[in-house]
């Protein structure tokens, strides 16, 4: 069972120190006097949620140049009782860095996270074009390798605040093949009441589809449609117990206290076996969530005194 009083927040979040991970949990209002811990992959950082060793944790979602985190979606996917409470964009900007002395000719096998490795072809084909890769869990891992008396690799790829918190050097700034990728990070935690509605919110579900059959995704699309909901994300994902069944990773702009939201939800039930909701909470990005046609609360709340004057045979 989990714990329900935690004396102090505890943010989980993952490590070790100088994640992008980090940098993400540093946006978060209320952890600023949270304690934090460092977790290994996005599957500890839910266990230690539902556990009640962290409050609340903090994991990627999505990649501008990668797109979603297949370990986030299938966690949330096959995990109950979790919901999101709020995103953060962190720039994703990558330094080559050594232990002091190295020189980037020295550099013949670079560590670093499989992302951030395929983030970085350009730079690599063009300055160490005969270089060696090993994978790491982290990028900020694979710096602290460095460090190690039997590390293998010469140099690692990290983010650039990783240096905030080990004595390595720099042999090359902002490496990124893409100078504007970002990547979308999210707090999770245990269900509660959604955050407050703010008119720049979004709401995110994941949703499977009843049956194989023609027009069974236009369907499912079209319970947003109709109620001038947009999205921000579609991504589909195996549901894993054959071949074919797909699970729909949704973002949709509003919150579900828009009627518009609401009833697209609502659809949503009727037409799938399992509608997973996962939460709605402020956007990222500040923009407003306006939903097209005659969608807005005050449209539905017309239409609902209409209908019961109906009803009531006025």
């Amino acid at each position: 069972m989990p714990n329900s009083v935690n004396r102090k927040p505890t943010y989980a979040f993952l490590g070790p120190v100088g994640t992008f991970t980090e940098l993400a949990l540093a946006q978060v209002k209320e952890a600023k006097n949270a304690k934090s811990i460092p977790v290994s992959t996005v599957t500890e950082a839910i266990e230690a949620v539902l556990s009640g060793k962290a409050t609340r944790a903090i994991v990627p979602v999505e990649n501008s140049i990668e797109g979603g985190v297949s370990a986030t979606l299938d966690a949330l996917a096959n995990t109950t009782n979790i919901r999101i409470f709020g995103e953060y964009l962190v720039p994703v900007t990558f330094n080559l860095v050594a232990k002091p002395g190295t020189k980037l000719a020295d550099v013949k096998v670079i560590s670093t996270h499989p992302t951030a490795y395929a983030q970085c072809r350009g730079y690599l084909a063009e300055h160490l074009p005969k270089h060696t890769h090993i994978p790491s869990t982290s990028t900020a891992a694979a710096a602290v390798s460095l460090l190690e008396t039997n590390s293998v690799a010469d140099a690692a790829i990290a983010a650039k605040s990783i240096t905030d918190h080990y004595k390595l050097t720099v042999l090359a700034k902002n490496i990124g093949d893409n100078k504007n990728a970002q990547t979308r990070f999210i707090e999770i935690g245990l269900p509660a009441k959604p955050t407050t509605r703010t008119g720049k919110d979004k709401t995110s579900v994941i949703v499977e589809l009843p049956t194989d059959r023609p027009g069974a995704l236009l369907e499912m699309l079209e319970q947003f449609a109709a109620r001038g909901v947009n999205l921000s994300r579609i991504e589909s994902r195996p549901v894993g117990d054959q071949l074919g069944r797909y699970r729909f990773n949704i973002d949709a702009q509003g919150h579900i206290d828009d009627e518009a939201v609401a009833e697209a939800l609502k659809g949503l039930h009727r037409f799938s076996p399992n509608v997973i909701f996962l939460g709605s909470y402020p956007r990222a990005d500040k923009q407003k969530s306006e939903h097209l046609g005659n969608n807005s609360n005050k449209e539905f709340a017309t239409a609902d005194t209409w209908l019961n004057k109906l009803r009531s045979g006025r």
